[in-house]
C-alpha cells in the first residue's frame, strides 16, 4: 500500500509539473513584429514603478492614451477603435505600455479620483513618457492640470495628437502653442484628395509615397505658421473642388515640432474607424509615438 501511495503521489506531481509547464508556456509573451518578444526589455527608464501591474519594475516606456470626448459636438465612432489600435501597436511590438483613459483625471502629477481627491494609485503624468491625445473640444482641466500638462511636455516628454485633437482647448491659448495649430473647419467633409509627402526622411512619413490618394475628413488648420512647425504631409488643394470655407492655400495634414524640450506630432488623419485599419496610418502613428518617446530621431526644425 505504501508503494502504491508513493507511486500515486509521484504521478500526481509529474502531471502537475506538466500542467504548470504548459500553462506557463501559454502565458509567455508572443514574439512581437520584428522578432522581439513582447515582454523584452526596451529602452527607457529603468527601475521605475508602474508598467503592467502596480509595484512591478517598469522596463518599457509608458503612453497615456487620453480621449476625453464628453464635450465633443459630433462624437466620433472611431475613438474607441483608435485607442485600441494604439494599445495594440505598443503591446505587439513591445515598444511601450499603454494606459487608456477617457477621463481627464490622469492629467496630473498625482493620481486623482473623480472628486479631485488624491487616489491611492493608478496612471498619472508621473509615470508617463508620452501622451497620445484624442480629446474633443473643451476638455475639462483645471488650471493646475493645465500647468502640469504644459510642463510635462515642455520639460521633455512626448505628445501625439490625432484628428479631433486639433479642436481641443479653444479657450486655452497655450495649448495652441503646444500643438502647433488650431481647428478651422473641414470644408469638404469626408472627401477624396491627394496628399503630398513633404518630408520622406521623417520617421512617421518615410513610408508614404511622394503623393498618394486618400479619403478622410481633412481638417483645415489655422494659427499653424510654417516658421513654428515642420510640415510633413499636406493636402494638394489645387486638386480639390473650390469651396467657400477654404481660407488658405496651405493645408498641412501632419506636422512635427518642439515645445520646449518636448517632441510634438499632430495629424488630422483618422476620422473613420476603417482609417485606423489602414496599414500606412497605423505605421505613421506608431512611428510618431516612437519619435515622441525619443526612441528614434527625426528633424522637427521648421521650414518657413
Amino acid at each position: 500500500m505504501t508503494r502504491i501511495r508513493t507511486g500515486a503521489v509521484a504521478t500526481a506531481a509529474l502531471l502537475f509539473s506538466m500542467w504548470a509547464g504548459a500553462y506557463g508556456d501559454a502565458q509567455a509573451p508572443a514574439s512581437a513584429p520584428g522578432g522581439a518578444a513582447a515582454g523584452a526589455q526596451q529602452p527607457g527608464r529603468q527601475g521605475g514603478r508602474g508598467g503592467r501591474g502596480e509595484g512591478r519594475v517598469r522596463t518599457r516606456k509608458v503612453v497615456l492614451a487620453w480621449a476625453d470626448t464628453r464635450n465633443g459636438i459630433a462624437q466620433h465612432d472611431s475613438t474607441s477603435h483608435a485607442l485600441s489600435v494604439i494599445e495594440q501597436l505598443g503591446y505587439e511590438s513591445g515598444a511601450y505600455d499603454t494606459y487608456i483613459r477617457t477621463d481627464s483625471n490622469i492629467i496630473a502629477t498625482q493620481p486623482m479620483m473623480t472628486t479631485g481627491a488624491r487616489a491611492s494609485g493608478g496612471p498619472s503624468l508621473a509615470i508617463a513618457d508620452a501622451i497620445f491625445f484624442l480629446g474633443h473640444r473643451d476638455v475639462a482641466l483645471d488650471d493646475r492640470q493645465k500647468t502640469e500638462l504644459a510642463a510635462f511636455v515642455r520639460e521633455g516628454k512626448g505628445f501625439v495628437g490625432a484628428h479631433v485633437a486639433l479642436t481641443a482647448f479653444e479657450s486655452w491659448p497655450e495649448f495652441g502653442e503646444l500643438l502647433g495649430g488650431r481647428y478651422d473647419d473641414h470644408p469638404w467633409g469626408t472627401a477624396s484628395g491627394t496628399v503630398i509627402n513633404e518630408d520622406p526622411s521623417f520617421p512617421a512619413t518615410r513610408h508614404f509615397a511622394a503623393t498618394f490618394p486618400f479619403v478622410d475628413e481633412f481638417y483645415q488648420a489655422k494659427n499653424a505658421p510654417r516658421d513654428k512647425i515642420r510640415v510633413l504631409l499636406r493636402l494638394d488643394v489645387s486638386k480639390m473642388a473650390p469651396h467657400q470655407e477654404l481660407r488658405n492655400r496651405d493645408y498641412p495634414l501632419a506636422w512635427a515640432k518642439m515645445y520646449g524640450k518636448g517632441r510634438v506630432f499632430y495629424s488630422s488623419l483618422g476620422h473613420a474607424s476603417e482609417t485606423w485599419d489602414n496599414r500606412d496610418v497605423r505605421q505613421m502613428y506608431f512611428e510618431a509615438i516612437k519619435w515622441a518617446l525619443g526612441m528614434t530621431d527625426g528633424d522637427a526644425t521648421p521650414r518657413p
